[in-house]
């Protein structure tokens, strides 16, 4: 196929393009993270501004942004809104990052928006970040959503998504992570993520700590903007999980309400989306009791969410968990010391921003470890993970990539035995990969 005199790239090639022209984050870390808005303003402009065209949401947090996002996306689609989602990274494919109504956006769109505004775009050199946050907010507007929940790429303040100006704010919580970038504090990790935080709109902060709520509180008095903090709010009142392993939570608005989503994280989660859904339907969203109910039992269909506390297999179980820093992590060892098996199996890596021993140091003694490498370029290698890991009393034998180390682990697991796979998105990533190849 031929146009403007060159040839149009495969949809393949314009993913390579993208990750290999502008700085990619998940590759490179710190050198794609670009300060300042000076080229996300010129892009928007050049697109006419297309984030005024739909309404929006704004989710912001160290953990729990990605459950939260979707969930809400998916109570509104089950609302009958037409809804964008924006959020990253992607674990298999590029196109989870932007979805409508669940649907990721078509191989063609991006071929489409990249062929079409190379000529202005590479002269400015944008992160892959900033370009890919231009063709969401672009597609969305060409969608004629009703509606798009965006998540946030890193900290707030800065973060190119921050021209929105939504109808909502959601911070979930804040631990450390991205430490080179946002601070060193949880105080300064908060003054980031508070940068969302907008004159007269709303903010929902999921989980304080004595460190981060004066931030959060100092930041909405100074915008004139109505705070709410869920755990003061606390409309979740009790959970269960029943027979099928689904959680069934006890909230002072719905009573026996299922949730899809595993892991112990998804209780602040929902109670953070409790205090959202009352302040949607105080500013005019139309949310009905069965729609909530709908969004949180099938969040996964409704919206293609992979990777929370996912169950890939039985005989042994095989569990997938995309929590990577501190906060993540506590709640993963608390879900795996509920958990009943004869042997733990711990498939593990890491990347190279985080805060390694901290995360090492939580991990179950006990289990067995298969330490691996994921396929980008900021991931530690196995063996140094190994030798971190040793350092905090974990033992266990090395594989180059998840492939074989879940293989590995397979081969040794007998049919009562747990293994959980994670510590890295991009270990989660891999895994999914290389069981959607396997098929």
């Amino acid at each position: 196929m031929v146009k403007n005199n060159h040839t149009t790239m495969t949809y393949s090639e314009t993913i390579n393009y993208l990750f290999n022209s502008t700085p990619l984050f998940q590759n490179v870390g710190k050198d794609a993270y670009k300060e300042g808005l000076e080229n996300t303003h010129l892009l928007d402009e050049h697109f006419g501004h297309p984030h005024r065209r739909f309404k929006t949401i704004h989710v912001a947090g160290t953990n729990g942004k990605g459950s939260c996002s979707h969930t809400l996306a998916a109570i509104l689609q089950s609302a009958g809104y037409k809804v964008g989602l924006y959020t990253s990274p992607h674990l298999v494919d590029f196109r989870e990052r932007i979805r409508v109504n669940g649907t990721p956006v078509s191989e063609q769109y991006v071929i489409d928006f990249v062929e079409q505004h190379r000529a202005f775009f590479e002269p400015l050199h944008p992160s892959f970040f900033e370009l890919t946050t231009a063709m969401a907010f672009n597609y969305f507007a060409e969608q004629q959503v009703d509606v798009a929940i965006i998540e946030v790429g890193l900290g707030g303040r800065l973060d190119c998504t921050n021209i929105i100006r939504p109808d909502l704010c959601l911070i979930t919580n804040i631990s450390f992570d991205h430490i080179q970038f946002l601070g060193d504090t949880l105080a300064k990790i908060a003054s980031e993520k508070a940068g969302i935080i907008k004159p007269d709109i709303p903010v929902i902060i999921g989980e304080t700590t004595p460190e981060t709520k004066p931030v959060f509180t100092q930041k909405a008095l100074q915008e004139g903007a109505p705070i709410h903090f869920a755990e003061e709010e606390q409309y979740l009142q009790s959970h269960s999980v029943n027979e099928q392993g689904k959680r069934i939570y006890q909230t002072r608005d719905y009573a026996n309400l299922e949730g899809e989503l595993g892991g112990l994280c998804q209780l602040k989660n929902t109670n953070t989306l409790l205090s959202a859904i009352r302040v949607l339907q105080s500013i005019g969203y139309e949310i009905k009791e069965p729609h909530v109910r709908e969004g949180f039992a099938h969040v996964c269909a409704l919206t293609g969410l992979m990777g929370r506390w996912q169950k890939l297999q039985e005989k042994p179980t095989l569990v997938c968990d995309t929590g990577h820093n501190k906060g993540g992590i506590q709640y993963i060892v608390e879900q795996l010391s509920a958990q009943k098996y004869r042997r733990l199996h711990i498939v593990m890596g890491m990347v190279n921003d985080k805060d390694i021993s901290g995360v090492l140091a939580m991990l179950p003694k006990e289990a067995t470890y298969y330490f691996t490498k994921a396929s980008v370029n900021r991931a530690l290698s196995e063996t140094e993970v190994q030798r971190l890991a040793g350092e905090a009393g974990l033992r266990g034998n090395t594989y180059p990539c998840v492939a074989d180390a879940v293989q590995a682990a397979k081969e040794t697991a007998e049919a009562e035995d747990f293994i959980f796979v994670g510590g890295s998105t991009f270990i989660v990533a891999d895994l999914l990969k290389f069981l959607s190849d396997s098929f």
